[in-house]
């Protein structure tokens, strides 16, 4: 979880959970699912969300990077934008994930950028290309989330999380 910290935030945002007392890198780092199979976040914005991940321990059996690996990285990277879009009042939860396989991966990093393709006040939807060290796409996938207001009982496991 340490990787987290280098997470470069736009200062508003950082601001804006800093008075609520939340540890944002740990918020919106990648869980323990993401933790295990190596997923990194480098960048999030509303804008724009990027994060790493491993092919090596995260491969099928015939060797190839695989396909939930992908989807993990993609439901991650647009988790935390829709997060990001939605504020500290609101709670991202992904209701459609769609991923396109490409190509297979054996080595190295693959990279996930998200970008949004709708922000609205109820839903956020965002795409997420998948590219192997060479920059060719290995995975495109889209991620819906809905926007739900934050309740009591959320805000105490934001508060005790990490």
């Amino acid at each position: 979880m340490g990787e987290q910290q280098h997470v470069k935030f736009p200062q508003e945002v950082l601001d804006e959970y800093a008075a609520l007392g939340v540890d944002l890198p740990a918020l919106f780092s990648a869980g323990h699912l993401g933790n295990r199979m190596g997923v990194q976040i480098v960048e999030a914005s509303a804008d724009r969300v990027v994060g790493t991940m491993p092919v090596e321990g995260n491969t099928q059996p015939y060797g190839l990077l695989h396909g939930g690996a992908s989807a993990v990285l993609a439901e991650t990277l647009g988790s935390v934008g829709s997060m990001l879009h939605g504020g500290s009042s609101k709670i991202a939860v992904g209701v459609d994930l769609n991923c396109t396989h490409h190509r297979g991966a054996r080595s190295g990093l693959v990279t996930g950028v998200a970008t949004p393709v709708h922000r609205g006040r109820t839903t956020a939807t965002y795409e997420i290309v998948i590219s192997d060290e060479e920059g060719r796409r290995v995975c495109t996938a889209r991620l819906t989330c809905l926007l739900r207001d934050v309740n009591p009982s959320d805000q105490a496991r934001v508060h005790t999380a990490g």
